[in-house]
């Protein structure tokens, strides 16, 4: 049997005294792809936010278990030292600070170690490769002067480098082409293995054509409505959302 990672049960988040999340259940085993699907304004990325704490989103109840710790009100930073890694709709750019220097600095944060530079920078090279990414980008200010995909890809670079227990990727395929969804999908297989879990939040069912998803869960008004495996993602694509609302 497979060794739970991610417990959520009966959630309830609030953000600007506005209920967002009305009792949130999701349990996630090591070694599985999970997707969260639903109409804007469901609650996805108030999902996401909450399981890593964000301050801006209030949780009115429920709890969070991580690898069997409750982590329900840990702090942000203490989180992701725990192993959960998060990729944002909008990556932020920082001037001044390398994509090199970035991950180096955010590795010696998490293992707590310092880098050994030589083998991290042949990690950083191939896994740059693997998700076409040119090589002088490791130099350049992260995310000053990204492309919308080059951001998104570095994200997935980020996990790759990382190597949390745990990775939610927030709409890390939106705006992407076809091109660039088939490499995020190479990034996120080169991730996962036995010993982690993915959770993928989309609009976008084109990724799932290229990953193994285990299953898809259907997020409307706050609420998981239903559970499928990916045919539930091709259902929507086909029939939309309209009969899983109230």
């Amino acid at each position: 049997m497979s060794e739970k990672l991610l417990e959520v049960k009966d959630l309830y988040v609030n953000t600007e005294d506005k209920e967002i999340l009305k009792g949130i259940n999701l349990t996630m085993n090591k070694g599985e792809i999970h997707v969260i699907m639903g109409p804007n304004g469901s609650g996805k990325t108030t999902t996401a936010n909450a399981i890593f704490n964000n301050p801006g989103y209030q949780k009115a109840g429920g709890s969070i278990n991580f690898n069997g710790e409750d982590i329900t009100n840990l702090k942000t930073d203490e989180i992701a030292r725990r192993g959960v890694f998060m990729s944002f709709q909008l990556p932020e750019e920082i001037p001044g600070v390398s994509v090199t220097n970035f991950l180096k600095f955010a590795k010696n944060k998490i293992t707590g170690k310092p880098v050994k530079i030589f083998e991290f920078k042949a990690e950083l090279k191939k896994y740059m490769e693997e998700l076409h990414i040119n090589p002088e980008y490791a130099e350049r200010s992260l995310n000053v002067g990204f492309s919308g995909g080059e951001k998104k890809k570095n994200e997935i670079l980020q996990m790759l480098v990382l190597d949390p227990k745990f990775a939610i990727l927030d709409e890390t395929d939106s705006g992407l082409d076809v091109d660039a969804i088939r490499t995020v999908s190479r990034g996120i297989e080169l991730f996962k293995n036995e010993e982690n879990a993915v959770l993928i939040i989309t609009h976008n069912t084109k990724i799932l054509e290229y990953l193994k998803v285990d299953y898809v869960h259907v997020l409307v008004d706050g609420k998981i409505v239903t559970t499928g495996s990916a045919e539930l993602a091709r259902q929507i694509e086909k029939e939309g959302y309209e009969k899983y609302k109230g």
